[in-house]
């Protein structure tokens, strides 16, 4: 009679996803952020990884995981093959709805740079359908189901991104506030707003403006740049402005740049792509009409 006997049992796809991303980043922090589940939950996969290969694949110190040889050895094999499945699912969902397009955007940018931008593109292009994910880190297009990111990236970060335009901050206020500002001199009495994300970004136009002015002050907070910049125009206090995402304010009069002085930041805001678009096609088509617009 024939005989079956028990075959060798490959590890689940999970845990070597989770060891992947674990070794790549050499975090199991940073590895959980990135597959939506829990530190313990990567660190189980890990250690049922290692139980199954019997060898350890980390070394655990206080600060943190290093990879042995063993997994050193291994994690550019596993990179490979886990690139080549996100490539393969990319493939799959484009070819089978070229006309579903997935854009991923930091929230400020998606709400008043991307947004506006939109309705253009739709009336062009009716036979679209665009759906966009505000999300605070540039996803990996090479394993997320993303046709564009739209990013501040910062200079000396080597990719094939399109570059939209350098970041440039300066203060924004409302047309009354502005009235009562001539010099730098006059914030002394003015109330700063901040965005949670960007709370550096007083300190760094004060310092390359006024460093000689004892400006620096605690204000509002915002853990939405939108919302700080809606409040900025209803009277609320003064914030820096990113100029590509004020611009449209301050040409409309809703906002006013009070001072001249502006500080050009080493970061451009960015397009990114997973691989150039195909002459003619419908993601060239949107590229070209989203910077179009500046």
């Amino acid at each position: 009679m024939p005989v079956a006997p028990p075959r060798p049992k490959m590890p689940p796809l999970n845990t070597l996803r989770a060891f992947e991303a674990a070794a790549r980043l050499t975090s199991i922090s940073a590895a959980a952020d990135e597959l939506f589940v829990t530190p313990a939950a990567v660190a189980q996969h890990v250690k049922s990884l290692e139980a199954w290969a019997g060898e350890k694949l980390f070394k655990r110190h206080p600060q943190g995981i290093e990879l042995t040889p063993l997994g050193a050895s291994v994690l550019a094999d596993f990179k490979l093959a886990f690139d080549n499945i996100g490539a393969a699912v990319q493939k799959l969902r484009t070819n089978a709805a070229p006309l579903e397009i997935r854009i991923a955007a930091l929230p400020s940018v998606a709400q008043l740079w991307l947004s506006p931008r939109l309705p253009e593109i739709r009336v062009a292009m009716p036979e679209i359908s665009i759906s966009v994910s505000a999300v605070e880190q540039p996803p990996n297009l090479v394993r997320e189901p993303f046709d564009l990111s739209i990013f501040y990236e910062d200079h000396g970060h080597s990719t094939d991104a399109i570059v939209i335009e350098q970041d440039v901050i300066f203060p924004v206020c409302s047309p009354p506030i502005a009235a009562g500002l001539e010099r730098l001199a006059d914030l002394a009495d003015a109330v700063f707003l901040y965005d949670s994300a960007w709370k550096d970004d007083w300190k760094t136009w004060l310092s390359k403006v006024g460093p000689d002015e004892n400006l620096n002050k605690s204000g509002p907070e915002f853990s939405l740049y939108s919302l700080a910049l809606e409040e900025c125009k209803n009277g609320a206090g003064i914030l820096i402005g990113h100029e590509g995402l004020v611009r449209a304010h301050v040409e409309a009069g809703a906002l006013v740049a009070p001072f001249y002085d502006k500080v050009a930041l080493p970061r451009n805001l960015t397009i990114g792509t997973l691989k150039a678009p195909q002459a003619g096609s419908v993601l060239e088509k949107i590229v070209k009409m989203l910077l179009a617009k500046d």
